[in-house]
């Protein structure tokens, strides 16, 4: 068989759905070949937009999702999509072809050292050189990209290794791939740590969502009665109205979650990975006792220094835990997350018009069920949905900040779709991001994906802005116009609506759901509202 078609079975057998792409003269062979195939290839309006969206399968199905491109800049158009979901530890393959190897060696058009660009970027890359090597280097990619902890792969396939003939050559079955137990010894003196402390808080990451550990760590938390924060990127991975769930933590500035972190003598660091928010930030002087449960060993870093690892499945290690944790006291936790409650409810009857972000992130909430997905694009909108949004299950809101690119949020909400029809989906972007990657919602259009775009207008780069005017009072750089975004909806077949006052946002949102064509709505709103926040934060004063 030809080497394209080894190529296409391999993705076959490590049960690829869809690969997204934009096509190119070096990787026509695998085109012909995927057209015949079982899966499905998904045009996209430009190859960073593909790479997001295989991004957002890895993170939604726990599985590599797969983005294709050309040679030279097909391949660096990805880079962008690459790197956040290798940032983001979300499992993503990217094949790229290249020109035949007679050219690779010399100056030629369209060629760049591919597998050098994308060294820093991906957790391994390399060039298939013959075509019977591409069972195990495909099997390799999918597995790297898939273990903890999990990011990107690439591969890159000349035109004349595509074209090649391969005898006797097939898929290698997979393996499942399984983590050790937690030592017995650490799980003890872990225990003793929960044991003797006074003012224990758990700190919830990633990886609890991508280690579907979400229903161990409720269960720990039901029982030992320790409070959670969590990061922007493990929402949902305790229900928002918990009483013990702190909601997230991440904002740069002292927050009011961040007081539980201040009175802690121990912090319980669970999937939690550092580019979601620096220990320095919770843990400025380094000296907190800290239990660290993850798959793998924490990064080395001054301000996180575990008394005690944990490591092996988390769900696993929670499980055991628990049998030798004993239950803390719920009193101390009562009082702040009260507090934390006002400052959600805050404004969010407002009527003023620009509306406040508060107003629009309730609104949505009361839109959605406790399964839809709500998809937050990067961008100070981004700040108002990790602080204010009460998410109840893991992986029902998505949000980049690992790398935190922007333009994410419109890639996102296509795929959340397309894996989860019988969800309602809502985006909601900066006016930013939204025309980074907008190009896709004619992609959006042509696949049926109904979800809605909610557009944060303040007519600038908000969260750059936010932060100028706060260090420097004066903003630069940061503000542009914006084109009438009802009618740019209605260009791409799409239904589009402008919010005038608040009470108007709820009956759209509710309307525009409904439709079976993907909505866009343009909410004009108070950025004012951020720096009233900075202030307020800057003279916080922590309710324990």
């Amino acid at each position: 068989m030809k080497a394209s078609d080894l190529l296409v079975k391999c993705l076959e057998n490590e049960g690829v759905q869809y690969v997204f792409g934009v096509s190119g003269e070096e990787i026509m062979d695998v085109l012909e070949s995927l057209r015949t195939s079982g899966v499905k290839y998904i045009t996209t309006r430009h190859e960073q937009g593909a790479a997001y969206m295989a991004g957002v399968v890895g993170r939604l199905t726990g599985k590599p999702g797969v983005c294709l491109a050309t040679l030279g800049p097909g391949a660096t158009n990805l880079t962008t999509g690459i790197a956040d979901a290798n940032l983001d530890h979300a499992p993503l393959v990217a094949f790229t072809g290249q020109a035949a190897r007679k050219r690779i060696h010399k100056e030629s058009k369209q060629i760049i050292d591919v597998i050098s660009h994308f060294r820093p970027i991906t957790k391994w890359n390399a060039q298939i050189e013959r075509g019977e090597l591409i069972p195990e280097m495909v099997r390799k990619a999918f597995k790297l990209a898939q273990v903890e902890k999990p990011g990107a792969c690439h591969l890159e396939l000349p035109s004349d290794v595509a074209e090649e003939e391969v005898e006797s050559q097939r898929p290698l079955p997979i393996q499942r791939i399984t983590y050790p137990c937690s030592d017995g010894g650490a799980l003890k003196e872990a225990a003793r740590l929960i044991n003797e402390c006074k003012y224990p808080i758990i700190l919830a990451g990633n990886g609890v969502i991508r280690g579907r550990a979400s229903e161990a760590l409720r269960e720990f938390v039901r029982h030992t009665q320790i409070p959670v924060a969590h990061t922007f990127m493990a929402m949902g991975c305790i229900p928002g109205d918990d009483e013990l769930c702190l909601l997230s933590v991440g904002l740069q500035q002292h927050d009011v979650v961040n007081c539980g972190f201040d009175r802690a003598d121990l912090v319980i660091g669970i999937g939690y990975d550092f580019p979601e928010y620096g220990p320095e930030e919770w843990n400025p002087k380094g000296d907190k006792k800290i239990i660290n449960i993850d798959f793998v060993s924490s990064e080395v870093d001054f301000h996180y220094c575990p008394t005690v690892e944990l490591l092996g499945d988390i769900g696993e290690s929670l499980t055991l835990l628990k049998g030798l944790a004993k239950k803390k006291s719920l009193a101390p936790v009562k009082n702040l997350k009260s507090y934390i409650l006002s400052e959600i409810e805050e404004y969010t009857t407002d009527e003023s018009f620009p509306i406040k972000p508060q107003r629009v992130i309730q609104e949505v909430r009361k839109a959605l069920g406790r399964e839809d997905i709500l998809v937050s694009d990067t961008g100070a909108h981004m700040i108002w949905v990790a602080r204010n949004y009460m998410a109840q299950e893991p992986l029902t809101t998505l949000i980049t900040f690992g790398f935190a690119s922007m333009g994410f949020g419109i890639p996102a909400a296509i795929v959340s779709k397309l894996i989860h029809p019988e969800k309602k989906v809502v985006a909601i972007v900066g006016d930013g991001s939204f025309l980074m990657t907008s190009m896709e919602l004619e992609t959006a259009s042509r696949l049926g994906t109904n979800f809605v775009t909610i557009i944060f207008r303040d007519d600038g780069y908000g969260l750059i802005k936010w932060k100028q005017l706060h260090k420097f009072g004066v903003e630069y750089g940061s503000t542009f116009k914006n084109p009438d975004f009802v009618q740019y909806a209605r260009a791409f077949g799409m239904e589009g609506y402008r919010v005038e006052r608040p009470s108007e946002l709820l009956p759209i949102l509710q309307k525009a759901l409904k439709e079976d064509i993907p909505c866009i709505i343009d909410v004009p709103i108070d950025f004012e509202e951020n720096l009233r926040l900075s202030k307020k934060l800057g003279e916080l004063i922590c309710p324990v």
